[in-house]
């Protein structure tokens, strides 16, 4: 059974030599003995013998994995890296195969490395040392990672730290970088490191920049686990930052301005001016005009008009839609297109007159989007319907309407300050803020969007009711 020592120094690159030989030459992974630097060899251990060369590829993804597993503390890695290999020739596909427990164990392996090299550029601190000459500064830095992450993270903070040169301490490995080129020798225990001036200021700034209104203990140890804490500086200021948070935090909510920005008293009074209710109206016509210039919301520069309501002004009944469709954008009126016609139709067979009705939308302005030459409906959001009830209020205003009939959710939002389940709650009375009563029905947009043809039937039969409702509402209090 051969026995294969993988050294401690460039690990990685052994570890694919020797994989590829034993491959070549034929070799199961059940019958290889993996060792890590120096070990006692295995009581049934057989001298390795020089294994065939041969070519052998495998995935990208394989390698990438290689050069981060190699580095793990785990004794296994080596025999577990081997194990799929040998797996991967019959089957090139397996490093996509997310339920194989192997890889799945390797990609374990993988990301506990990366997270540790993560910490180790995160927590390292460096402390100045004398120097070996006068053209170079010098410091040393003391790390205790889990895993053999040194060697790989050489080249790291070479790039970071190239016009310096330094010393990396830690358990397993010491990098020593001197003049641009880097040494690697046994690891040590904690050498004996100078204080460093620099520290009390990185202290002063972190204290500064700590925010104890956004203290997450768990989230913080998380990331800044405690193993790391002894050997940053600023970490010896974290108990006391989190015992005093709490009373921080007061201060900062006492030591607040009491008086809002300049900018505020104008969004306030921004705020205040959109809902303020419109004055007394007495003249459709001239509400009509000053409706032809509203620019309070983004519908206006699309649409081709506005289209405000129509009818007598001593109407018992307003009827209250969403918004005007594709052909009352052209026209300019209400409820002339397919579904005005469809409540035409039904308004009459209850015996619901429209000429004594008047008829408007929640909503002034067509919202569509464009599809080639055609524009398709969209539904108004509650910013556009907000902005439109100020035209919807003077209508009221100005009809004072014994009862409205509101057509869908959006109009019922508009007049009762709640949309949803508008099918649970159609043929329900309910109210606006100012007490006017409002029966809640379906839109008759609603009657020619349903596929199925039963569902259709039922919706329609629901809303000639309601209509019929609303009809016998108007002669009971006409009497």
């Amino acid at each position: 059974m051969p026995t294969i020592r993988v050294p401690t120094r460039n690990t990685a690159q052994a570890w694919r030599d020797a994989a590829r030989g034993l491959v070549a030459g034929g070799v199961p992974p059940e019958d290889v003995i993996w060792q890590y630097g120096e070990c006692a060899d295995d009581l049934f251990a057989e001298a390795p013998t020089v294994p065939p060369t041969g070519d052998l590829r495998v995935p990208k993804s394989f390698v990438e994995l290689t050069q981060n597993v190699c580095w793990h503390a785990d004794p296994e890695r080596f025999a577990r890296l081997y194990a799929l290999l040998w797996r991967l020739r019959d089957t090139p596909g397996l490093m996509s195969d997310r339920g194989d427990a192997g890889l799945a164990k390797l990609r374990e392996m993988e990301k506990s490395v990366n997270r540790d090299k993560h910490k180790m550029k995160a927590f390292l601190r460096f402390r100045e040392i004398d120097a070996l000459n006068d053209t170079r500064r010098r410091f040393a830095a003391w790390f205790e990672p889990s895993h053999h992450i040194v060697e790989p993270l050489a080249g790291f903070f070479m790039r970071r730290f190239g016009d310096m040169d330094w010393v990396i301490v830690t358990p397993d490995l010491t990098a020593t970088f001197t003049d641009g080129d880097v040494v690697f020798s046994d690891g040590q225990p904690k050498p004996p490191l100078p204080e460093d001036a620099t520290e009390e200021l990185w202290s002063t700034y972190f204290r500064n920049i700590f925010n104890p209104a956004r203290l997450k203990i768990k989230a913080m140890q998380a990331e800044m686990p405690k193993k790391y804490w002894k050997n940053m500086p600023e970490a010896a200021l974290i108990p006391e930052l989190i015992a005093s948070a709490e009373t921080r935090v007061r201060q900062m909510q006492a030591s607040a301005p009491t008086l809002p920005p300049v900018r505020a008293a104008k969004i306030t009074e921004r705020l205040m001016m959109d809902q303020e209710m419109p004055p007394p109206a007495t003249d459709l016509e001239a509400l009509r005009r000053d409706a032809g210039g509203c620019t309070r919301c983004p519908l206006y520069s699309d649409a081709t008009q506005v289209v405000m309501g129509e009818g007598p002004l001593d109407a018992p009944l307003m009827i209250v839609g969403e918004q005007p469709g594709d052909q009352e954008d052209l026209a300019g009126r209400p409820f002339v297109g397919p579904a005005g016609q469809l409540f035409d139709q039904i308004a009459a067979e209850v015996g619901l007159p429209r000429d004594r009705a008047f008829v408007t939308n929640a909503v002034k302005h067509f919202k569509f989007t464009a599809r080639g030459k055609r524009r398709i409906h969209q539904k108004p959001d509650a910013g556009e319907v907000q902005a439109c009830r100020w035209w919807l209020d003077a209508e009221r205003q100005l009809v004072k309407p014994g009862l409205i009939l509101a057509m869908g959710a959006t109009a019922a939002g508009a007049l009762t300050g709640r949309a949803a389940g508008i099918m649970n709650r159609r043929g329900t009375f309910e109210e606006t803020p100012d007490g006017t009563p409002v029966l809640l029905t379906l839109h008759p947009s609603y009657l020619l969007r349903v596929p199925n043809a039963q569902a259709k039937e039922a919706a329609t039969r629901g809303f000639r009711a309601d209509l019929a409702q609303a009809a016998d509402w108007l002669k009971e209090h006409a009497a």
